[in-house]
């Protein structure tokens, strides 16, 4: 049965610097936001030295998420999508953060890259413009990382997310909220180091206009503009004046402009820092700034997948095309596997859960991408690959779990392998691991037809039926599925057939 459109739509972005989270009403494939939430909880200020995420932060953060939580608790599941970026993405205790904030918030959490928060930040300023043939560059200053995009229409072609966020360097060169000329120029130098080897990438002769995204730039864009430093958005000159009015100043605490928010003041410094250093390095003369961000990339990212245009299935045919994978032979998995898993749909696995079988057939695109590394050991370059690449619209649990069930799909199964997988993906992975091992048995002979089996699995029992005589008149599958009986039964599994 498929899934009904919702008729709201959420998108949360769980940012370094703040929390912002965007409802929308869904009606005829059109969107109208009809609320917005947003609190600054500056994540990235709890992070310590040593990478973990400081308890009073945390508590900060989960009392917002609670909030959030009461506002989406009735939203049903392929409603919603929450994303964390940067600090989260550092943080080694945040696997354990994230499970708290799951249950505040009553849906997943996925953790994304910074080329995929790129990709979504792109997305969401381009949907927010009138469209045009022109190179867009687009830059996002998060609390702990910053994001370059360059893309036309609605496509970034070219993406990076450089480790320097507003939070990051104001609490970094500007200690204690002390100003001086000194401080700024190593925090403009740092950022200019960080950018460096993308100079000429993002250089402005690259792009026909330049456009802002984010809570920082739009705080740069209204501070000029109202203090009469500029009268179109951020310009070179305007940038200019603003640094000159700074350096007068002591301490963080005399930044005096009307239209600069009490909260965003202490992180104000640190995103100017970035900015100047930017236009300066890209030779960026002005920039306008967009209402569009990462939360409005999302929920166009979630619409995508509502209405069955989902870019991760995008994503996982121009990998395999890229990797010159064996394409007929991929169909026939998925065949098998749409035969099997219309079997089995009262399973748990499979219980009204599309998710699965998307995954197994993004498998069945991308389990021989390593061939193109090596012939011995192919599953496991093809898992390394699909982990570590950048996978547009994949979040880093995704290319998790598709490059387990790659890197399981034959030789010894290891059970220990889907253990540290979120729930419930750390129960459904094996058997949908053993689906896809079953599958490539039966079509290692890429030539052959599928003959009409049945299947079924109680608990850890797995029972296959075929047609009379069909196994006698294929010994080289009798033999494999022997095989597999024995690969199964040292995973704890009991294959029949």
């Amino acid at each position: 049965m498929p899934t009904p459109i919702p008729t709201s739509v959420a998108a949360v972005d769980l940012g370094s610097n703040s929390f912002h989270m965007i409802i929308c009403s869904l009606k005829d494939g059109k969107l109208q936001i009809i609320d917005r939430l947003k609190e600054m909880v500056r994540l990235a200020a709890g992070l310590s030295e040593d990478k973990y995420l400081d308890q009073p932060t945390q508590e900060k953060a989960l009392a917002c998420l609670e909030r959030f939580g009461q506002r989406i608790n009735n939203f049903a599941p392929n409603s919603v999508r929450i994303v964390g970026t940067n600090t989260l993405r550092l943080a080694k205790n945040s696997q354990q953060f994230i499970r708290k904030a799951e249950k505040a918030l009553g849906h997943p959490i996925h953790i994304i890259s910074g080329i995929e928060e790129a990709r979504l930040i792109y997305q969401g300023v381009a949907h927010s413009l009138s469209s045009n043939a022109n190179n867009r560059f687009v830059m996002d200053i998060g609390g702990s990382s910053t994001e370059y995009i360059i893309g036309q229409h609605d496509t970034a072609h070219t993406k990076e997310s450089l480790n320097m966020g507003c939070v990051t360097v104001s609490q970094s060169f500007f200690k204690n909220g002390a100003i001086s000329k000194k401080a700024f120029k190593k925090a403009t130098l740092f950022a200019e180091h960080h950018l460096e080897p993308f100079q000429d990438t993002f250089n402005s002769r690259n792009f026909d206009e330049a456009i802002g995204a984010s809570g920082s730039l739009k705080a740069i864009s209204n501070v000029l503009e109202t203090s009469g430093f500029s009268n179109n958005g951020i310009t070179l000159d305007g940038l200019e004046q603003l640094v000159a009015h700074l350096l007068t100043l002591q301490h963080i605490d005399q930044i005096n402009f009307p239209a600069l928010s009490l909260e965003r003041r202490p992180v104000f410094i640190g995103a100017v820092a970035i900015v100047h250093a930017t236009f300066k390095t890209l030779n960026i003369q002005q920039m306008t700034v967009s209402d569009g961000a990462l939360r409005e990339g999302l929920v166009y990212d979630l619409l995508g997948r509502i209405y069955d245009h989902d870019i991760r299935s995008q994503t996982s045919r121009t990998i395999a095309e890229r990797y010159h994978t064996d394409i007929r032979h991929s169909e026939q998995l998925k065949e098998t596997l749409r035969y099997m898993v219309a079997q089995l749909e009262h399973h748990p696995c499979f219980d009204d859960n599309s998710a699965s079988l998307q995954f197994l057939e993004w498998a069945a695109d991308l389990h021989e991408i390593g061939f193109e590394i090596a012939h011995s050991q192919y599953h496991k370059h093809s898992a390394y690959i699909i982990e570590n690449g950048d996978l547009a619209g994949f979040s880093k649990q995704d290319q998790q779990i598709l490059s387990r069930l790659v890197r399981s799909h034959r030789k010894k199964l290891s059970q220990t392998r889907f253990e540290d997988l979120p729930s419930p993906w750390d129960r459904h992975a094996p058997i949908m691991t053993i689906l896809f091992r079953l599958a490539t048995v039966l079509h290692r002979n890429r030539h052959s037809q599928r003959p009409d089996f049945q299947i079924n699995i109680d608990d850890r029992n797995i029972q296959l039926t075929f047609p009379e005589q069909w196994l006698e008149q294929a010994p080289l599958t009798q033999a494999d599925l022997g095989q597999e009986v024995q690969y199964l039964k040292e995973a704890r599994f009991n294959l029949a057939f």
